[in-house]
């Protein structure tokens, strides 16, 4: 405490009884807000811990999920497989769809694929400086609430369109999607392995006369999509092999099957010929598989 103005003179500071002194564990504990309306806590680190526990909760789940349920993987990619769909992850598939639209494919392709959603990704980025209202309740923020909801109807109806119309697509061509078809293969294999009847299984599923020019036209023809490179089909999906089909029927019979279909098969002639078969091929063909008989 001073009394004068100069500048020498000894100044003494005298503690205000009103400022309590904290200890050094005291200064650790933080704060608690909930008596100041209003005020937030702080970020670091009683926020930031909370955002951490509820990360580690998730991040836990995922790879519980991820172990107990492995993602399907189907075969490695062959550019010849003209029947294969196509589809991208689920959080894409309402983009997949929207690119089906002619108003955002072919000629305005661009708009489909770079400038919607460069709109949308950019709207959501701007969003915190663009609505900087104080109100929180959504009924009271009109045009937020109204594009949030118009874009989760948008996003939920492109999504179930282009999953059902994938299903559709399948069921037309009579097509097993290739994971499917690999887990199958390898839960028979599995069974072939570990049966007693593993040496009888593997003398039906010689193929005759694999040197045959119908052999060649066969992986080229759509039966190779279902009924697979060692004719072995897929019996637990209703594909039935075609080793040993020879003596179930016989040339004429698998060639009216190829034109007409039967059962879920669909007509299959059309389509062999728009791979580029002629119609001398697929007589080759029915010749080579009537030969597919058990030895």
């Amino acid at each position: 405490m001073a009394h004068g103005h100069k500048s020498d003179e000894k100044i003494v500071y005298v503690g205000d009884s009103r400022v309590i002194k904290k200890s050094q564990e005291q200064r650790l504990i933080p704060k608690d807000y909930s008596a100041y309306p209003g005020k937030s806590e702080a970020f670091i680190p009683n926020f930031l811990l909370k955002e951490w526990m509820v990360g580690v909760v998730v991040l836990v789940g995922m790879l519980v999920l991820v172990m107990s349920d492995p993602a399907p993987l189907g075969y490695p990619a062959d550019p010849k497989n003209t029947a294969f769909i196509p589809m991208p992850d689920w959080y894409f598939l309402f983009m997949y769809q929207l690119l089906k639209y002619p108003y955002t494919s072919g000629d305005y392709v661009v708009l489909g694929a770079v400038v919607v959603p460069g709109l949308l990704f950019g709207g959501l980025l701007l969003a915190p400086f663009l609505d900087t209202g104080k109100e929180r309740r959504f009924y009271r923020r009109p045009i937020a609430s109204s594009l949030m909801i118009l874009s989760l109807i948008a996003c939920t109806y492109l999504t179930y369109t282009s999953w059902s119309h994938y299903q559709v697509e399948l069921k037309e061509k009579n097509i097993v999607p290739e994971h499917i078809k690999r887990e199958e293969e390898m839960h028979a294999n599995k069974g072939v392995a570990g049966g007693g009847g593993a040496k009888e299984t593997k003398k039906s599923a010689a193929i005759v006369a694999a040197d045959d020019p119908g052999a060649e036209i066969y992986k080229k023809a759509t039966c190779l999509s279902c009924h697979g490179a060692g004719l072995k089909g897929m019996p637990a999906s209703g594909v039935p092999a075609l080793l040993g089909v020879g003596d179930k029927h016989p040339q004429d019979e698998i060639l009216g099957i190829i034109k007409n279909g039967k059962g879920n098969m669909g007509k299959q002639y059309q389509a062999n010929i728009d791979k580029g078969l002629s119609d001398a091929d697929i007589n080759k063909l029915a010749e080579w598989l009537s030969k597919q008989k058990a030895q």
